[in-house]
């Protein structure tokens, strides 16, 4: 994906060790009612983007400088930093049920934002639920947590989500209500799982199915984009399962 050039140079000491920093360039894109600036930056260790950019995302004309980030979302991460596992969130089932994800200590989950009109739906509910079959009596859970925000692809009721999946696809592992992942109204769970496993400007969920492996003790291990299969990462669940 091209940037969009940017006149202005700004210096600042970002964290990671990336001192005296430049942005030189930068592009914008959209996602459902958010816009985000994503700079290309140039320090003492070489060149890179955010890992978030994918085809797909349109560009539209940029009409301000600067970050766009919510101010919010600092604080987001602060209160997800008090937690230390997975383990310490409760959230609500797709029935409106409390759960302490407490629940699943000592197994190994795998946590997905699914979507029921995706172009990755069939596929990935069809792997996870092979895997699931597979792997829940050796202690393996996913936890899929609808999501509405990529393309407006998961816009039914709790119900008929339910039924989507547990019909369609005969999904037996736990689902959940429906979340935001990205923005100033991003769950909790969410908000630890990103900074758990993101970088600078990289912890936004690029699209639906994006994965977050979590150990037994309710550390997240690994992180994977949307287009990484479920039967991609069997192996790292195996060697988790084994640990």
């Amino acid at each position: 994906m091209a940037s969009i050039p940017f006149s202005a140079t700004f210096s600042s000491p970002l964290h990671g060790g990336l001192t005296q920093a430049k942005m030189t360039q930068s592009c914008y894109f959209s996602l459902p009612s958010m816009t985000f600036f994503v700079p290309t930056i140039k320090s003492p260790r070489g060149s890179f983007k955010s890992a978030f950019l994918q085809p797909g995302f349109s560009l539209p004309s940029p009409s301000l400088h600067g970050f766009l980030l919510n101010s919010r979302s600092s604080g987001v991460y602060a209160r997800a930093a008090a937690a230390k596992t997975i383990h310490d969130f409760d959230v609500k089932d797709i029935d409106g049920k409390d759960v302490s994800l407490s629940k699943f200590k000592g197994k190994v989950l795998l946590i997905v934002n699914v979507a029921s009109k995706c172009g990755l739906t069939t596929s990935n509910y069809t792997e996870l639920s092979h895997l699931y079959e597979k792997y829940k009596t050796q202690g393996f859970e996913i936890l899929a947590f609808p999501c509405n925000q990529f393309g407006g692809q998961e816009p039914g009721s709790n119900p008929q989500i339910k039924e989507f999946a547990c019909t369609r696809f005969k999904a037996e592992f736990p689902i959940f209500d429906k979340v935001d992942v990205n923005g100033p109204s991003t769950a909790p769970v969410y908000q630890f799982l990103k900074s758990s496993a993101g970088g600078f400007l990289g912890d936004l969920i690029k699209w639906n199915f994006e994965k977050f492996l979590v150990d037994k003790n309710g550390k997240v291990v690994e992180r994977y984009p949307p287009t990484t299969s479920p039967f991609q990462i069997e192996k790292d669940i195996q060697k988790l399962l084994a640990a």
